[in-house]
């Protein structure tokens, strides 16, 4: 029986759903830059859209969507980001990620979703609900054989809809 579902998986080729084991590889790469970032130590903020990592973690449409918010000169006075925010915690300031989960769900017209938890606000003293869990949705395609991010979506505060960050590059790059 092994070998047939083998066999069937090396025949359906890249048609097949992403294997979930293999999903997650991406999302944790960047959620461990994520996390370093966050951590409170002293050291360098970790780029999730360097070169590097634009070419090896993020599908094909999303880096022309990056490429094309980052020439906008008013995306970021610093012309390091298109970005004022960091996409992931979904704001300008956080304590170091709290209770991670990662949760990749079946696949569903050739896009796997990988579901990421976590507590960002369990140092804030600014009335923030502490035990507040952001969720953040990893959109995975399949591209030459490999699992790559194809969006991130974040949840806004309640009752505000959720931000595709695809969504956001558009606009940015058209300067709104």
């Amino acid at each position: 029986m092994k070998k047939i579902s083998l066999a069937l998986a090396l025949v359906l080729g890249s048609t097949a759903p992403i294997l979930a084991g293999d999903v997650t590889g991406p999302v944790r790469e960047i959620m461990d830059a994520t996390i370093k970032n966050w951590s409170g130590a002293d050291s360098d903020w970790v780029d999730i859209f360097d070169a590097t990592k634009l070419s090896r973690l993020y599908s094909k449409d999303f880096v022309t969507k990056y490429q094309a918010a980052i020439q906008n000169p008013a995306a970021d006075e610093d012309g390091v980001s298109p970005f004022d925010y960091d996409v992931i915690v979904n704001g300008e300031d956080a304590c170091p990620l709290e209770d991670l989960t990662y949760a990749p769900q079946p696949a569903t017209g050739g896009t796997t979703e990988v579901v990421v938890t976590f507590k960002k606000a369990t140092c804030m003293d600014d009335g923030s609900d502490k035990q507040a869990v952001t969720t953040v949705r990893f959109e995975m395609r399949d591209e030459a054989g490999r699992p790559v991010i194809d969006d991130i979506v974040t949840e806004g505060d309640p009752g505000q809809p959720v931000n595709s960050l695809k969504e956001t590059m558009v606009k940015i790059a058209k300067g709104q």
